[in-house]
């Protein structure tokens, strides 16, 4: 049986062909937007803190750069100094640009936890963009944390 050569344009043609395709399936052109972020954390009758040796006082989250459709998680440490056990609840505030609220939803995982006295507990607070989040180029916002007795 002959074997048929194939030219070197075709060659070329089926290199080009799997390396688009390879970036394509990698991702590498797809068009993306990113979310630059800053804000600040109150606390209300607990600590917050940024390490898990509860040394370093939170005061505000980099929450990084975030593509639409994308989440990113923060961990951050409460520990109740206080004499009594609280109740955990999370709220945010002064939201910038004002309809930032409209692509963006803070959630966490503690959300009416009770933390007893002289009891400390690892949180995640997870940001998450809308797929239609690409023309909001940067926000800001406060978290609020609170410990009700």
């Amino acid at each position: 049986m002959a074997m048929r050569k194939i030219s070197m344009g075709a060659v070329i043609a089926i290199a080009v062909t799997g390396l688009f395709l390879t970036m394509l399936s990698a991702g590498i052109l797809t068009t993306s937007q990113t979310l630059p972020s800053g804000g600040t954390v109150t606390a209300v009758n607990i600590g917050i803190y940024s390490d898990s040796n509860y040394t370093q006082n939170c005061t505000s989250i980099d929450w990084g750069a975030l593509l639409p459709g994308n989440s990113t998680i923060k961990t951050i440490y409460l520990k109740n100094t206080g004499t009594l056990p609280v109740t955990l609840s999370m709220t945010t505030s002064n939201w910038a640009p004002s309809n930032a609220t409209q692509y963006l939803n803070l959630a966490w995982n503690r959300e009416s936890y009770l933390l007893n006295t002289n009891s400390s507990i690892a949180a995640d607070l997870t940001l998450t963009a809308s797929s239609s989040a690409g023309n909001l180029t940067t926000f800001s916002f406060n978290v609020i944390i609170t410990g009700t007795q």
